[in-house]
Order: structure tokens, then sequence, then C-alpha cells
């Protein structure tokens, strides 16, 4: 309930709105209820979306299209999990067997060993010491 005094020709009259529904409103005027059409503007609503000010991106032909390499057909080891190389024991060139370390790496405090599971000649090494690597970053390549 919302109360208001309003002064018309020198006089002073104390409204108080009861109910409003919309188009009509029950008000007491000096404590006699009256029954009230309201008319008005109808406001629209003000939306707040926001409005694209730059172009559209338009991509050359051939951008933005991932195209698939052949893999090399080599075993690749990988991080298990994340962390720093502290000691390489292999070089390429180097013939490993299953279960053989190939390297150390410190992860949480810790000296793991990373084990190959397949034996081979290591083709490459994409890390050196001090490297940070993530979990699945490829360590080597054996072929």
């Amino acid at each position: 309930m919302k109360n208001y005094k309003f002064k018309i020709n020198g006089q002073t009259y104390e409204v108080e709105v009861h109910a409003f529904d919309g188009q009509t409103a029950t008000v007491h005027v000096n404590g006699t209820p009256h029954q009230v059409e309201v008319h008005g503007e109808e406001k629209k609503a003000v939306t707040k979306t926001p409005v694209l000010a730059r172009k559209p991106v338009v991509n050359k032909p051939g951008e933005g299209v991932i195209t698939k390499t052949e893999s090399s057909g080599a075993y690749k080891v990988v991080s298990p999990l994340p962390g720093t190389i502290f000691k390489m024991k292999v070089s390429v060139g180097d013939t490993v067997k299953a279960g053989d370390t190939v390297l150390i790496m410190e992860a949480m405090k810790m000296e793991n060993n990373i084990v190959t599971e397949k034996g081979g000649t290591v083709t490459a090494v994409k890390v050196k010491e001090g490297d940070s690597v993530l979990q699945g970053d490829v360590l080597m390549e054996l072929a």
C-alpha cells in the first residue's frame, strides 16, 4: 500500500493506493474507496543485447582446415604425468628393449623412472634435460 498527498485547486487530498491490476486501481481518497481506471502509455521493453560492432571474420581459402599427417609408424614414449626432465638415459641411435629406463623425470618432488613398453631403436628425442612437460606429451620415438 502506497500513500500520496495531492493538492488540487488549493485543497489537499490523502490518497492510499490499495490494489492495482494493470488497468484499474483501488484507491482511498480521504478515507473513501474509489475504483480508478488508469490510462497511460505502454513502455516498450528495453533489450540489453549488445550489437556486434566489428565486421564478420572471413577465412581465406584453406585457412582453418585441419589436416592430419600420416604417422611415421614409430612407437611414441609419452609422459605419464606433468613434470620436469631430470636426466636423459638414451640418445638418438641407441637400442633399447622393453622395460628399459629411457629418462628420469622429476614430478611432485620425486624422481620417476620413465620406461619403454616396447623395444627398438631411438629415432627421435623430443625433450632435453630441464624441459617441463605435460601429461601425454611425446618424449621420444622408437622404431
